[in-house]
């Protein structure tokens, strides 16, 4: 088996492994926030799992985004929206850095702004991740993305330049024109050279831009980390 093919297996188990040992933590009649990408994915596939065995019964789901509800009807999953509950007991999403201190960076699948959203209110916040999105320092290996209403993408480019960022549009991928989030918004992934220095003044920041909806630091949100690590050839769990 070529190397590359091996080394994409492994990471898929860890997310496999991470995503199901979230999904455990999950009891019945909570309300749960079902986060968006690649491993919450498989969280959804064992809640529903869990759901159909007769493991656990009654819950809810609040998605974070279109591929959050899909995956969540398909699993099985009663999907309902913020106007129909008044509480979150627990949310499961996943990130593209995480620091030592539980802040994220959020957005690779430009579904930030719910997910901000739906994750601040829920009581308990666990983030699932595999070790390569571990990063002593936000923004060096993930530029930040920030959502922004169309009309405002020229002044919001610009306002970011002068704090020193480095702002792309995010183009669609087998699509022409830039990516379109879920609120019809488009998003700006700025990079910051050296990482980013302080990231709960930057979140304010940002957000404090005429024209921005929500940008991708999630800052003091997370309550446990779940960190899908190889040791040698053996996927394990860790927590913090």
């Amino acid at each position: 088996m070529p190397k590359s093919t091996s080394s994409s297996d492994a990471v898929k188990q860890l997310k496999k492994e991470v995503g199901i040992a979230a999904a455990k933590r999950v009891q019945s009649n909570m309300v749960v926030g079902l986060g968006t990408g690649s491993t919450t994915a498989f969280a959804i596939a064992e809640l529903g799992r869990r759901l159909s065995a007769g493991e656990i019964t009654n819950i809810v789901g609040i998605p974070t985004s279109f591929q959050a509800t899909v995956l969540g009807k398909q699993a099985g999953i009663p999907i309902r929206s913020l106007d129909d509950v008044d509480r979150i007991d627990i949310a499961i999403d996943g990130a593209d850095e995480v620091d030592p201190n539980k802040n994220l960076i959020k957005g690779g699948g430009a579904a930030h702004t719910r997910e901000k959203v739906v994750d601040s209110l829920a009581a308990q916040f666990i983030v699932v991740v595999d070790q390569s999105k571990l990063v002593d320092k936000l923004g060096t290996t993930f530029d930040m993305p920030v959502e922004v209403l169309p009309m405002a993408i020229a002044p919001v480019t610009r306002a970011i330049e002068k704090l020193g960022g480095q702002p792309t549009l995010r183009m669609g991928v087998r699509k022409d024109g830039p990516v379109i989030t879920d609120q019809g918004n488009m998003v700006i992934d700025v990079k910051f050279e050296g990482g980013i220095d302080n990231a709960p003044e930057l979140e304010k920041t940002i957000n404090n831009i005429p024209g921005v909806i929500e940008n991708g630091l999630f800052i003091g949100v997370t309550n446990l980390v779940l960190v899908g690590e190889l040791k040698g050839d053996t996927p394990s769990i860790r927590e913090f």
